[in-house]
């Protein structure tokens, strides 16, 4: 690995034991290996890269999430059991990335502390809409409008804002891909009465 890729582990590992705010560009490079002047080289700067190393840990995340990688996924896309099946696929992956989902959390609560960083993670979450609904519609994202992306995929970001939410306070009483699929299915009910 070169010196931009070693900078990239050791802000993963910095992250996930320091959180955003507490990391400095020096922790990164007694992590990584490197030198201070690396960081500016790469990435321009230590948020910069922080930022670039969150996306890489939610990516590797919402990569898990999707039952299809391991050969899971037994219903059609647009069902409701689709949707149960993908609920259930997000829920299995809290345990092993509750820091991940911690960090998420650390970040959407600086205000204006760290707007720069703001304005790149808020760039970066059109993406995940798009990977969210791309698991949910069985389609390609390249295939994805961007209506249906800015409709669709905002709910289901927003679902998984929520239950990541209620996992990571409280597991035992989280809702389950059941109840949520069962909500779901209520809700259709009703809105389809004359």
């Amino acid at each position: 690995m070169g010196h931009r890729e070693d900078l990239l582990v050791g802000a993963k590992r910095c992250l996930l034991e320091k959180g955003f705010l507490r990391t400095t560009a020096r922790d990164i490079v007694k992590e990584s290996g490197t030198n201070l002047a690396s960081i500016g080289y790469h990435y321009g700067s230590k948020d910069a890269l922080l930022v670039q190393a969150y996306i890489s840990l939610i990516e590797s995340v919402g990569e898990n999430f999707d039952p299809a990688l391991g050969g899971e996924v037994t219903q059609p896309a647009g069902t409701l059991e689709r949707f149960r099946e993908v609920w259930a696929g997000v829920i299995r992956t809290v345990p092993e990335s509750r820091a991940i989902w911690l960090l998420s959390f650390e970040l959407m609560f600086q205000d204006e502390r760290i707007a720069e960083v703001r304005k790149l993670l808020a760039e970066a979450q059109r993406d995940g809409r798009s990977g969210l609904l791309a698991m949910f519609s069985g389609l390609p994202e390249a295939d994805l409008d961007e209506e249906r992306v800015e409709t669709e995929g905002r709910l289901y970001q927003t679902l998984l804002n929520g239950l990541m939410v209620q996992w990571l306070f409280d597991p035992e009483s989280a809702t389950t891909a059941e109840q949520l699929t069962e909500g779901l299915r209520r809700v259709i009910q009703e809105t389809a009465k004359p």
